[in-house]
């Protein structure tokens, strides 16, 4: 079994419908860890020897959150700052994380057509996480395709929550066991719940 950390930070969560669903679901999986960062860390005062010993703990680490202005939440980018120490994560003597897995499960509001050069965000999805694929690359990590939802404001009323979700726990389930294919979703850009490389249990 891989052991799964997943993050999850939202600062409106109390408004959400998508990532609340998605969390809600993790909740059912066992043998993983999961944590919220804004309820750990109500005043950004993160726990640095904290989380570096969770890092250190577990294979694959998962942050789920809302895409905020083409980014992450603020304490997302706060955790980075503080815990992904020279000498921990990268530099002389930094490679405590070489050979992990960093995972993303995010929502972005627009459509996908949206994200394209000849759409009104005007580059695709992947390009706004670039920082976020090269801090994995710096860190000897493995970036493996995020998790993505879509026009997520309008998931409510289309019904795309719940499929969302219920992919979600599967292939947290799947990284679990270690039936999720990181190297057949390298083939895509995005995963969605329908899109995931889950090996069948033989």
């Amino acid at each position: 079994m891989a052991r799964l950390l997943l993050y999850y930070a939202h600062p409106g969560q109390q408004f959400s419908h998508v990532n609340s669903a998605m969390w809600a679901a993790a909740q059912e999986l066992e043998g993983i860890t999961r944590v919220d960062l804004y309820a750990e860390n109500p005043r950004m005062d993160i726990d640095v020897d904290r989380e570096q010993r969770r890092l250190i703990e577990h294979d694959v680490i998962l942050f789920q959150f809302p895409l905020f202005w083409y980014s992450t939440p603020a304490l997302i980018k706060e955790w980075q700052d503080l815990v992904l120490e020279h000498g921990f994560a990268y530099g002389a003597g930094g490679d405590k994380l070489a050979g992990k897995t960093l995972m993303l499960a995010l929502t972005a509001a627009g459509p996908s057509e949206a994200y394209s050069h000849d759409g009104y965000q005007r580059f695709p999805l992947r390009t706004f996480l670039t920082p976020l694929e090269q801090t994995a690359h710096l860190c000897k990590m493995r970036f493996a395709t995020p998790y993505v939802l879509h026009s997520s404001l309008r998931a409510p009323g289309e019904g795309e929550v719940e499929p969302h979700a219920l992919g979600y726990l599967k292939m947290l389930g799947a990284i679990r066991d270690n039936r999720f294919d990181f190297d057949k979703a390298e083939s895509q850009d995005i995963l969605t719940h329908d899109t995931l490389p889950i090996r069948e249990l033989i």
